[in-house]
């Protein structure tokens, strides 16, 4: 199965492209959306499902798990789930990080006044 091949220069494949590209029916796409809220493609005006190279990314991240690596639907969904937490966690808001700065950058002026 391996990685994701290499995609065309587009910005968006529509179902039939990306099932043969996974080699995937489009059912299973299908299938695979409506259990996995991760894998969720953008809906065009005419409400066909147009995906992106980061869907498609993500279809073979999935397509591997499954059936390489023999996870279950379950325990593929905890598994993006504590992904998802964990990856949160590890993100501090910009805004956070200034002020932090902002704070230490005080202190050491103050540090740098006192007599030792």
């Amino acid at each position: 199965m391996g990685a994701v091949p290499k995609l065309d220069d587009k910005a968006t494949y529509k179902i039939g492209e990306v099932a043969a590209i996974a080699n995937l029916p489009a059912y299973v796409l299908r299938f695979w959306e409506s259990e996995f809220m991760f894998l969720k493609p953008k809906k065009s005006q005419g409400k066909h499902r147009v995906y992106t190279k980061g869907d498609i990314e993500t279809i073979f991240e999935i397509k591997r798990m499954l059936y390489e690596e023999g996870y279950t639907i379950a325990g593929l969904k905890r598994y993006w789930y504590k992904k998802k937490r964990e990856s949160k966690a590890l993100t501090v808001p910009k805004d956070r990080v200034e002020k932090a700065k902002s704070e230490l950058k005080g202190i050491l002026k103050i540090l740098d006044r006192q007599p030792v």
